[in-house]
């Protein structure tokens, strides 16, 4: 249960007065969230200094002013459409408050004729008068100390205003409660941080631009709260799983070398050694749990394949689980041949399996008969019971959550669990999702590829682009035609590919252009999958969807549109779709003129190079972490205030920090301890909180 004090700050936005179900989806869209917290993590982005204060006349045209004037006299003009202007002046000059659409009664209440008032907004100056437009504000006397301030400037969405907003906020921080400190006296005094409070207040109420940087004290201290409630939690769930005693799997590797006659080419010497690594953890007495670290192409599926042979071998079921259906099916067909010849049997499964043919498979998966099981989150449901799974295979982790690591590490005992991820990731953001996991790399491409050739082009040059494919097809090529992404909206993404489609029939023919996007359904995504596997497609279009598990080696050239949208680590993974074959590949990244500074960056540096990790470590470094992977459904911690691309360093500390706590107090039961598990559930870190409860 989350603790008392914190009760205020998850209750929902609509919980403040003046906010209602309109305003609340506004709000929702411009922080992220429904509750009051939501609002706390959504720090100002700029300022306005509202402290410059002159006399009419010395008033600079073109920056903001608060002044201090008589109203004079309402003016109504008899055009409905003319502005309402509200005559005012000091002992130095005159300003005319204009309106557009003005309430009447309202402005005249607000600034009452004979009455001095205090106006702030932007001065211009129009036919040689001086105005204000729609002064940002307007007050008494009593309030020209709140008015000559420096106001916070929030991120907005459509339809909110800075007034909505601001006004929301300083309500959410009225019910901020004073929270027990869990942070070191020492580390505090040596920062300079204040109480979590004080900072957060101090945080909203910036006296300059400076303190809105990511390095700004309160900025600092709140990250560092953020990132460790990340490292203690992960450090708790890692400890849980270690102390869950594992079953040594020993093996003779028979099955393995087997499948290893069976291949057409040897094993890099980064696969071997991660096999070695696996082989280690297996036969140890603690659970394995192993992240798989490999480019596109580096031969991931086959190190996976070896070790789950090690665990049928001693009599035990293996699982490999995908994030989408393509991928799935793609390591089926992977799988199933090469494991033929060992007298294995290979079952799928996914949310498309129903009646009969879903029961005999969930039948062959708790009986046993079933050696290796393939599929999508369908592993996941209850009705899913495997009759002894020793090890797991989690592909394309960045698409899972720890939680969903979990939960398939349920379905058996002391599971040995193994995550692949083909999105190269840096070491920070490694330690923030994968703080739980030892890591091996593969850092090779398998031999004989070469290559990709990459070349940036502006959309303009489309027909030229047509003309050239023309002349690739006729000798055979096979393309991937990668639309836009237009925003995080399947729908509108899916409109976008079939509006691009219906282009390509009209250049090449109907027959020659298959498409396939999020919205179609699974069967109707694999029949378009094998047509153009079979060479019955020459074009591909697709959105996004192609980015992980398919593999048609035939396929040498890539377009991708609008690249500039995309993040590098997105469009390495695109790019890595070609290049599988012997032949030359060509990727052509097309985008829409003028391209900003860091698009153009980024494209440079994936003309210039083909290492994922490099690559990675761009990424981060041009747009941070939260864009990194190009989906917010990531399974990586999306933080609210701290920024791994400038807090890296305040992560390793935390990341020490989280060890040394645990080890001096490893239920959290001290007073700090106990003050930490109100930051673990302030940054809703619950299941850490269960974890400590259940040993």
């Amino acid at each position: 249960m989350r603790p008392e004090i914190l009760f205020d700050l998850f209750k929902s936005v609509t919980s403040l007065q003046g906010v209602g179900p309109r305003n609340a989806v506004t709000l929702e869209n411009a922080t992220g969230g429904n509750r009051l917290v939501d609002l706390l993590w959504h720090l100002p982005v700029n300022i306005i200094d509202r402290r410059y204060a002159p006399k009419i006349t010395e008033a600079q045209t073109g920056i903001v002013a608060t002044i201090t004037v008589q109203v004079l006299k309402h003016k109504k003009s008899p055009n409905r459409r003319a502005p309402y202007k509200v005559e005012c002046g000091d002992d130095m000059g005159k300003l005319t408050l204009v309106f557009f659409h003005a309430h009447e009664d309202y402005l005249r209440k607000v600034l009452p004729e004979g009455e001095t008032r205090v106006v702030s907004g932007i001065v211009e100056n129009f036919s040689g008068a001086l105005q204000m437009t729609h002064p940002d504000h307007i007050g008494t006397l009593e309030d020209i100390e709140k008015l000559q301030a420096i106001e916070p400037v929030y991120g907005l969405t459509a339809g909110l205003t800075l007034k909505t907003i601001s006004k929301a906020i300083r309500a959410a921080l009225d019910m901020v409660p004073e929270l027990p400190e869990w942070l070191d006296g020492a580390q505090c005094s040596q920062q300079g941080w204040s109480g979590w409070k004080a900072t957060l207040l101090e945080a909203h109420n910036p006296d300059g631009s400076s303190a809105l940087e990511p390095n700004a004290t309160p900025r600092l201290r709140l990250a560092y709260d953020e990132l460790l409630a990340n490292q203690l939690a992960l450090a708790v769930v890692r400890r849980t799983l270690r102390r869950q005693k594992g079953r040594a799997i020993k093996t003779t590797g028979k099955l393995s070398e087997i499948v290893l006659g069976a291949l057409p080419f040897q094993l890099t010497p980064s696969q071997i050694t991660a096999l070695e690594e696996i082989s280690t953890d297996m036969s140890g007495n603690e659970r394995m749990l192993r992240l798989l670290q490999g480019d596109v192409g580096s031969g991931k599926t086959i190190v996976a394949l070896l070790a789950m042979l090690g665990a049928i071998e001693a009599g035990h079921q293996s699982a490999i689980m995908a994030p989408t259906e393509i991928l799935a099916r793609q390591h089926l067909s992977t799988i199933t041949p090469l494991v033929e010849a060992c007298g294995l049997n290979v079952v799928f499964l996914s949310g498309r399996e129903k009646g009969k043919t879903r029961k005999s498979v969930l039948e062959s998966i708790s009986s046993g008969t079933a050696h290796i099981i393939i599929g999508t989150h369908a592993l996941f449901q209850d009705d899913v019971e495997f009759f002894d799974l020793a090890f797991a295979v989690i592909d394309e982790q960045h698409r899972f959550g720890v939680h969903q690591r979990l939960t398939l590490a349920a379905k058996g005992r002391a599971v040995d669990m193994l995550v692949m991820t083909a999105t190269p990731i840096p070491r920070t953001l490694m330690l923030t999702a994968y703080g739980d996991l030892e890591v091996s790399r593969l850092t090779e491409k398998p031999a004989g590829r070469l290559p990709v050739d990459t070349r940036v082009m502006p959309i303009e040059r489309l027909d030229h682009v047509i003309d050239g494919l023309r002349r690739s097809i006729e000798t055979g090529a096979r393309i991937y035609w990668v639309c836009p992404l237009v925003e995080q909206s399947e729908k509108i993404d899916a409109a976008a590919a079939e509006e691009r489609h219906k282009y390509l029939v009209s250049q090449f023919g109907i027959p020659r252009v298959g498409l396939v996007h999020g919205r179609l359904k699974g069967a109707q995504k694999d029949a378009v999958m094998a047509d153009f596997k079979t060479g019955n497609l020459d074009i591909l279009v697709a959105t996004t969807v192609i980015e992980v598990g398919v593999d048609v080696p035939e396929a040498t050239i890539m377009v991708i549109e609008h690249a500039e949208r995309y993040g590098l680590s997105q469009l390495h993974q695109l790019r890595g779709r070609i290049g599988r074959g012997s032949g030359t590949s060509v990727c052509l990244l097309l985008y829409a003129s003028p391209l900003g500074a860091m698009a153009k960056k980024r494209l440079k540096i994936l003309r210039e190079t083909e290492d994922g990790f490099l690559i990675a470590e761009e990424d981060l470094r041009l747009r941070g972490a939260g864009e990194l992977l190009g989906t917010r459904q990531s399974g990586l911690p999306e933080f609210h205030i701290a920024d791994l691309a400038n807090h890296g360093d305040l992560l390793a500390t935390a990341r020490r920090d989280a060890q040394l706590i645990l080890e001096r107090d490893p239920e959290l039961s001290s007073e700090r301890g106990k003050a930490l598990r109100v930051l673990l559930y302030l940054f809703e870190c619950d299941a850490a909180v269960k974890n400590l409860r259940s040993g």
